[in-house]
Formats: C-alpha cells, sequence, structure tokens
C-alpha cells in the first residue's frame, strides 16, 4: 500500500486557496483513477483505489495544515508502511506557478504541513511540490499562500492538475524522473 496525502485545510472558505492544491491533486487523482469515493478515516478523509498495480490510499488530513502529520502517521501505522511509502501533494513557493518537481527527504522551507509530517513519520518521504510561485516578498507570503487562485489562474491551474493525475501512473511506479517529464511535456503543449 502506498499512501498519497493532499496537504490542505478542511472547510469551503478554503477550498480554492493556493495552499490547498495538495487536497485539489488527489481530489482529481481519485476522480481520474476513479478511486472508491471519499470516507472520513485516520482524521481525515481517505479512498482507495489502485494505479497500474499498486494499491494507493489518498489522504486528506481533517486536521488543519499545521497537523497533518497525526492523520499520516495514524494511516501509515494502520497500514503498516514504512516513511518510503508515503508521498506528499503540497504547494511550493519556490516553484513557478504551476511547475511540478519531486523530490524524497529534504527539509521543510517554512512549510508547516511538511514540518507535522516530519516531526510525527520523519523526513524521508516523497514530496510532490505543486508550485504556486513566491509574491516577491516575505511580508506578502502569507496572505499570497492563504489567498485564492486568480480567475486567470484556473486554467492553468486545472492544466496541472490533470497532468499530474494523467501521469500518476509513473509515480506509483517510483520513476519520479519520468513522472516530471511526461507532466511537463503535456504542460508544454
Amino acid at each position: 500500500m502506498q499512501i498519497w496525502v493532499g496537504l490542505g485545510n478542511p472547510g469551503a472558505q478554503y477550498a480554492m486557496h493556493r495552499h490547498n492544491i495538495g487536497f485539489m491533486a488527489v481530489d482529481t487523482i481519485a476522480e481520474i483513477h476513479r478511486f472508491d469515493p471519499w470516507k472520513k478515516q485516520f482524521q481525515g478523509w481517505s479512498s482507495t483505489g489502485r494505479i497500474g498495480n499498486e494499491r494507493i490510499l489518498l489522504l486528506k488530513p481533517a486536521t488543519f495544515m499545521n497537523e497533518s502529520g497525526r492523520a499520516v502517521g495514524e494511516a501509515m501505522r494502520f497500514f503498516k508502511c514504512e516513511v518510503g511509502d508515503v508521498t506528499l501533494f503540497h504547494d511550493e513557493l519556490d516553484l513557478a506557478p504551476f511547475r511540478v518537481k519531486v523530490k524524497t527527504g529534504g527539509g521543510t522551507a517554512g512549510h508547516n504541513g511538511l514540518r507535522s509530517t516530519e516531526a510525527h513519520i520523519g523526513n524521508a518521504f516523497r514530496r510532490v511540490r505543486l508550485g504556486i510561485g513566491h509574491p516577491g516578498h516575505k511580508d506578502r507570503v502569507t496572505g499570497h499562500v492563504l489567498g485564492n487562485f486568480a480567475k486567470a489562474e484556473i486554467d492553468p491551474l486545472s492544466d496541472m492538475l490533470s497532468a499530474v493525475a494523467a501521469e500518476a501512473p509513473w509515480l506509483a511506479a517510483g520513476d519520479d524522473v519520468r513522472f516530471m517529464n511526461e507532466v511537463a511535456l503535456r504542460l508544454a503543449d
């Protein structure tokens, strides 16, 4: 079992925040790959399905971003998974909007969802970093991250989420480089 976690904050008022792009990514994966309906589980919402030969649990923690690690840890213990079985989808200030990069391990760069997850399970999990761009000055970061995507960003956002979901089989198979390349090719069209 792989555990793919979308980071975000629960509640309709947060739905279109840049900080919720992780929730958006796993929602799109669930829809495209016809996962089971979402159910309340592991201090959040979970959905199971298959991508290729891999069984995957999608998880959206309902603990708010700052406590995301609690839900991730609970799901890991339930399925007796290792930290390497976990993939987090999250917003990334240090990437241009709608760019997608994957890495395993590393720091938290001040991201509270990553910080919480690291505190609960260690830091050797895979991260799918979804670019939201930097507002230019550190004083504007909170408003940017907790702000809604602009109308002009909706189409590129949708394209990026669709590309991530369409190329998810490469991620499931552990071929992170091919996943990144295929997503970039789809977005270049």
